[in-house]
């Protein structure tokens, strides 16, 4: 079912993992902001955009996690757009031989057999630099930024006031972080990725993140501050205090707090790796 959240923009959630898939309505069809993620929600999506007599003309996919890069035949042959960072990602994927096994593996196993891998990753980049979406439609200006993961994008659809925020500002998910590298601290990195979309968001009033609920009026600073408090927690060696966490989780979400315990873990080693490292 389709909901609508600002004007021209409406959002269809799916069940599992609660991936908002946002269409954008322009002059001569819809966006798709990251279809997903099964057979039946996506047949789903189509109807709902047939019933709105209209059609798909474009999709985006703001980064290159499996849930974000689907695609359904009921959307059509259009083109489907990420950065360029985010399309080369999935161009090299694509390319292994047993692409398919291994974007099957990543699957949930409630859904692995109910979800379509044929047009996974099909994805072009944006010119480099391209401050906004190729379309007929509202203007869409394209936020690349640090954080999560390679690639990532925020889409701000100006005459609706909204930001789409990707893996971002989640109520249910914690800020989950790019691995740690010889030359990246994906801590300070999402930090600065939060810092781009404080200032996408300067002049917006609704935010859809890729999971969970959206978020309006003081709300989207709110989930701001949420997430820095997180990482500083995160950095600092401190158990966060997170409604997202613990037995302040929302039900069936207590999972997250494996995700956290995982990431504490990774910052610790990477602390002391560093702290090694610098030793005369």
């Amino acid at each position: 079912m389709l909901t609508e959240v600002a004007t021209g923009t409406l959002v269809h959630q799916s069940e599992l993992l609660r991936n908002n898939t946002v269409v954008v309505e322009g002059r001569s069809g819809v966006l798709l902001v990251d279809p997903g993620i099964t057979w039946a929600e996506m047949t789903c999506l189509a109807g709902d955009v047939g019933a709105l007599d209209r059609t798909v003309v474009a999709g985006f996919a703001t980064h290159p996690d499996w849930d974000h890069v689907l695609w359904h035949d009921a959307f059509g042959d259009v083109p489907r757009y990420g950065t360029r960072r985010c399309a080369a990602l999935l161009r090299a994927f694509r390319a292994q031989v047993d692409w398919r096994d291994h974007a099957a593996a990543g699957l949930p196993p409630e859904i692995a057999e109910d979800t379509p891998l044929e047009l996974y990753g099909l994805v072009e980049g944006l010119p480099d630099g391209a401050a906004e979406f190729p379309w007929e439609g509202p203007r869409i200006r394209v936020v690349e930024h640090p954080a999560h993961s390679p690639g990532h994008a925020a889409l701000v659809v100006e005459d609706s006031g909204m930001l789409i925020a990707g893996d971002m500002l989640s109520d249910v998910f914690i800020p989950m972080l790019d691995e740690f590298g010889a030359d990246n601290d994906p801590v300070a990195e999402y930090l600065v990725g939060l810092d781009v979309l404080e200032e996408a968001a300067r002049d917006v009033d609704v935010v859809v993140p890729g999971h969970g609920s959206v978020a309006r009026g003081h709300e989207v600073g709110a989930r701001i501050e949420q997430d820095r408090a997180y990482l500083h927690a995160l950095r600092d060696g401190r158990r966060p205090d997170d409604p997202r966490l613990g037995d302040s989780a929302e039900p069936g979400w207590e999972w997250v707090g494996d995700i956290h315990e995982g990431q504490a873990r990774s910052v610790t080693r990477e602390a002391m790796r560093r702290r090694h490292v610098d030793l005369p």
